[in-house]
């Protein structure tokens, strides 16, 4: 038994990829026997401590946290990236009272909790969601377009331009000179994609790490009573489906033109967050379903033809990609970042460049007619998705812990 200590800025009800896999995780651990407790961000009004599914679950409040000014969505008042005087007191406390065996931090939190490692020395664990370590947008998009790598001529006005002069200035700064020189205090990392370790610099040489992406509840084929209204807005016919932000970055313009040239095709269905850069016009038989609860989607899951994840960003690992797996559904997605691993071109689903409308069209043209391609994809799908279930990661990160694990190097970072 091990008492775990998870940094997550953010934790259900706050809900996300990131969250929802701290969250699972969490979990997960409590049923194997470990003592588990995670410290986040408190956001309005939620309790200060409270206990769910067996994980203690303390929510703080940090000195930046007050001014909702900083903060371009007010329920999500992220955490800075450098040291939070009083996200590191209360933090302080916290590992004092709950004594962690392993800190386990998955974002920028874990900067008000690295001066406290100098005194306690916890076995440090970190897994990189994102970009963030090396990007401040945290996305590695600049312009619009992948980017090929920090550089501070690229990367200053870059962080201006998406938070602001000042506060861009600030955020790239702080994050590109504590988040190197806080690798040298972690123990472990934990990357979700080979894109996120290549992009992040992390080094076999040097740097111990593993590759283990993010995974679902080994219950998510489960489906969960009681969303009928919004089940009944699907269509009663076969559909094609796609779940995510509803924003450029993540294909959305690519897939509507995409399917605009496609003669007598099912009805598409899109789930996700209105975002500044939406569609104003849909083509014929596009329906639009906002923000979603997750156990809605999942039957949105179950019900459709196949998944279509056309992101043209870099993504890092693909969720979307495993819950449609989960239930038997191929998909058409883009190559690019951890997609490119998550989705297996020609056996689980097919891939195509990012952007490519004719490429995408062909794509959802050879899904549709082909049905003996569709049913192989889809159950090549639904074995491989045994791979990110919890029972096949969870054990992987437990020998992360203990550090018993056979990882990319034989010793830290120099």
């Amino acid at each position: 038994m091990m008492r775990i200590l998870m940094l997550s800025q953010f934790f259900p009800p706050i809900i996300g990829g990131e969250e929802r896999h701290v969250k699972v995780l969490s979990e997960a651990l409590v049923r194997r026997g470990h003592e588990v407790s995670v410290a986040t961000i408190r956001q309005g009004d939620q309790p200060e401590v409270e206990v769910e599914a067996g994980v203690t679950i303390h929510r703080l409040q940090g000195s930046l946290q007050r001014n909702a000014g900083l903060f371009s969505e007010s329920q999500r008042r992220h955490a800075p990236p450098f040291p939070d005087p009083e996200l590191m007191f209360r933090l302080n406390r916290i590992v004092r009272a709950e004594q962690p065996d392993v800190v386990h931090a998955h974002n920028w939190l874990l900067h008000s909790y690295l001066p406290l490692q100098r005194i306690y020395k916890k076995r440090l664990v970190v897994t990189l969601h994102d970009y963030g370590s090396v990007c401040a947008k945290k996305n590695m998009i600049r312009q619009g377009l992948p980017c090929s790598g920090p550089a501070p001529f690229k990367c200053l006005p870059c962080a201006g331009q998406h938070y602001g002069g000042v506060k861009g200035a600030v955020t790239w700064l702080t994050n590109a000179s504590l988040g190197r020189m806080g690798l040298g205090q972690v123990d472990a990392f934990i990357a979700v994609s080979q894109a996120v370790a290549t992009r992040c610099g992390l080094d076999p040489r040097f740097d111990q790490f593993e590759i283990i992406p993010t995974f679902l509840s080994d219950d998510v084929g489960q489906l969960a009573d009681g969303h009928g209204e919004r089940l009944d807005l699907l269509p009663k016919s076969d559909f094609l489906l796609f779940v995510g932000d509803l924003m450029r970055l993540k294909g959305v313009h690519t897939l509507l033109e995409a399917y605009r040239r496609i003669e007598a095709a099912p009805p598409l269905v899109l789930i996700g967050r209105h975002c500044k850069d939406t569609p104003a016009s849909l083509p014929k038989n596009v329906t639009v379903l906002n923000s979603w609860p997750h156990a809605a989607v999942l039957h949105a899951w179950s019900r459709c033809l196949f998944g279509i994840v056309p992101s043209e960003g870099l993504e890092t690992c693909g969720t979307v990609v495993m819950e449609a797996n989960a239930f038997g559904k191929p998909v058409v997605a883009c190559r690019t970042g951890g997609l490119s691993e998550t989705v297996l071109d020609g056996k689980t689903g097919i891939l195509v460049p990012p952007g490519d409308v004719e490429a995408l069209r062909h794509a959802l043209l050879t899904m549709l007619q082909d049905h003996s391609l569709r049913a192989r994809l889809g159950a090549a799908s639904l074995i491989h998705a045994g791979a990110y279930m919890t029972k096949a990661v969870v054990p992987r990160i437990e020998r992360i812990y203990e550090g018993s694990t056979s990882m990319s190097a034989a010793g830290g970072r120099q």
